[in-house]
């Protein structure tokens, strides 16, 4: 579509809600524009699993979504699903495997899946403009004008998908909840999710020393939290799936908790190998069910290491409590530099669940992370920004 100064909807954003939102509205034969002041498109959906895309998740389902309003995101995820996005690449002949925990990853990476976005864009003759800023947004009778680095823009409907400030390098800012509060809309503010802890530097030189790049399988818990993935130690702190799921639910100044034998009654564990091998040290034994370097500074550091006959079943209760339940308090988290997403956004009390568009404000609309809706890790929060975009695109 040729770009022109009056649209019947314009979109800002050209990432995975707001593509999603401008082809959905196209179809049904509005004027649409895209703005985006990056020089790509879907450059988050680019960088996304490490370039592999982990477009959605086989278990999407409203309890791995966290907002002020748990029930918001309900409707939206029930109306298109991952299934309907699995039959749009179907249709791109595009072909997808499942990984861990029903993540599914694009076999022919990520930048088919934009490719893809975009082609369906173009078939309904969406517009776009990149390396586009806004400097303003007004309204008035005629709907929302946009001044811009590009010249005055005008729409009846105005679509916000900039997303959150996460990965301040890719360009995110909070831009979508200045909008909000520019209409008098409330919003929750954004703090970061899916984020590695740090840790203080006393613990780092005493606990961790040594364990940087170490890995293994842990459940851990906060709050409401609880999760069973991989745990991986780092320079600053913790990192890996377990602990990027569990920020989302932390808070600073409380603990998490870490099972480093789940599924296992370490109790029993240790009081059977106790009568099998009573010669056998604590450290040997605890490097045979965990990684050897974390084994060997556990009985460094926690407990004292001898042979498992030297130890009276009081000790042995202790050692397993804190295998089991090993309560670590972080000093705070690599913040929104590295935080995959961001909690808070929009509230959803301002927003129809339906149509996405603000109750005040007739013909705005707010998709993705803009909204206060985050999803777990793997996957959900692309299916979030696949359903948001396309419920706002049936009605923007």
């Amino acid at each position: 579509m040729q770009i022109r100064d009056h649209v019947d909807v314009i979109i800002i954003g050209a990432g995975a809600a707001g593509l999603m939102c401008a082809a959905e509205s196209g179809k049904l034969g509005r004027r649409v524009l895209v703005l985006d002041k990056a020089d790509k498109i879907g450059k988050k959906i680019l960088i996304s699993g490490g370039g592999r895309c982990n477009f959605t998740n086989l278990h999407v389902n409203p309890a791995a979504y966290l907002s002020q309003n748990p029930h918001f995101c309900k409707s939206a995820l029930a109306r298109y699903t991952p299934q309907d996005f699995l039959n749009l690449m179907r249709k791109h002949r595009l072909s997808w495997h499942e990984k861990t925990l029903g993540q599914l990853f694009c076999d022919q990476k990520a930048p088919a899946v934009v490719d893809m976005l975009w082609a369906e864009c173009q078939e309904a003759g969406v517009a776009l403009r990149l390396n586009t800023d806004v400097a303003s947004v007004s309204r008035d009778g005629e709907g929302f004008h946009l001044h811009t680095t590009h010249g005055q823009f005008t729409a009846r409907s105005l679509v916000i998908a900039t997303g959150g400030p996460s990965i301040p390098r890719m360009g995110a800012t909070d831009f979508g909840v200045r909008v909000a509060k520019q209409f008098g809309l409330k919003s929750i503010p954004f703090s970061p999710a899916l984020v590695p802890f740090t840790f203080t530097q006393a613990m780092l030189d005493g606990l961790f020393a040594g364990l940087a790049g170490v890995s293994t399988e842990v459940t851990v818990s906060c709050g409401e939290g609880f999760f069973r993935e991989n745990m991986l130690f780092t320079h600053r702190g913790l990192s890996g799936p377990a602990m990027l799921q569990i920020s989302s639910y932390w808070q600073k100044g409380e603990a998490v908790e870490i099972n480093l034998l789940p599924g296992r009654d370490v109790l029993e564990w240790l009081r059977s190998l106790q009568k099998q091998r009573p010669k056998a040290e604590l450290k040997t034994v605890l490097a045979e069910a965990l990684p050897n370097r974390l084994a060997q500074r556990l009985c460094e550091t926690l407990f004292p290491n001898r042979p498992l006959g030297q130890y009276g079943d009081q000790q042995l209760q202790s050692i397993a409590q804190q295998l089991q339940a090993w309560e670590l308090t972080p000093a705070g988290t690599e913040g929104m530099r590295t935080a995959e997403v961001s909690l808070g956004g929009v509230d959803t009390r301002e927003l129809s669940s339906k149509t996405m568009e603000a109750r005040k404000v007739a013909g705005l609309y707010f998709i993705g992370e803009t909204v206060d809706v985050t999803g777990w890790l793997g996957g959900y929060n692309f299916q979030w920004a696949w359903a948001s975009g396309w419920c706002a695109g049936q009605y923007a």
